[in-house]
């Protein structure tokens, strides 16, 4: 199983660059004859080397104007990099170091950095084909957090019709009779009642 090293540059003037570390000894800095050239005011002509030692890379600063920092802290000697620490040329360079292992039956090369993990969204249905000819427009999806709307309540209006109807029927029956017998025309509508 080999391991392989690489700076991932996070802030400064090509963010998300790699610079894959190949080498015993490499050295950062302005200058073109440096292994590592980050072309930026706050990084010296030969700022820091990296060194392979034991398996692992050392970090030193070689005296430069704007100091070398990792995870925040100015390196006063050398010092042994580990896996997502964050390395700082100036105050504008930030590196992250990380260290994948390369399995060469595997598939996959995965970093040892620590990682924050992602989060995943549900996908979105793919849009219906525009040039189906008579297609209808899908309705769309109701959302998973907005309640579905309550179904409305059918009401059976003839039960309403019916007494509404005897209603009228019974005000119709009330009238007529106090109209006969505001203008005494029982007889005449009712002869067969005894009185006439």
């Amino acid at each position: 199983m080999a391991s392989q090293f690489q700076l991932i540059m996070r802030q400064g003037p090509t963010p998300g660059a790699t610079f894959l570390l190949e080498g015993s000894q490499l050295n950062i800095g302005r200058d073109s004859s440096n292994e590592i050239v980050i072309n930026d005011a706050e990084v010296s002509r030969r700022h820091a080397r990296l060194t392979f030692q034991g398996g692992k890379y050392v970090l030193e600063d070689l005296g430069s104007t704007n100091g070398t920092f990792v995870n925040g802290q100015r390196l006063a000697g050398p010092r042994v990099l580990k896996a997502g620490e964050v390395v700082s040329l100036g105050e504008q360079i930030v590196l992250v170091y990380e260290v994948t292992t390369n399995d060469p039956g595997a598939t996959m090369v995965s970093p040892r950095a620590a990682v924050a993990p992602s989060v995943s969204r549900p996908a979105a249905p793919p849009p219906p084909p525009a040039d189906y000819v008579g297609s209808v427009p899908a309705s769309p999806a109701p959302s998973p957090s907005a309640p579905a709307p309550a179904p409305a309540k059918r009401v059976n209006v003839l039960p309403i019709i019916i007494g509404v109807a005897a209603l009228f029927f019974i005000c119709l029956c009330a009238g007529f009779l106090w109209y006969v017998d505001a203008n005494y025309l029982w007889c005449t509508f009712f002869p067969f009642l005894g009185g006439c």
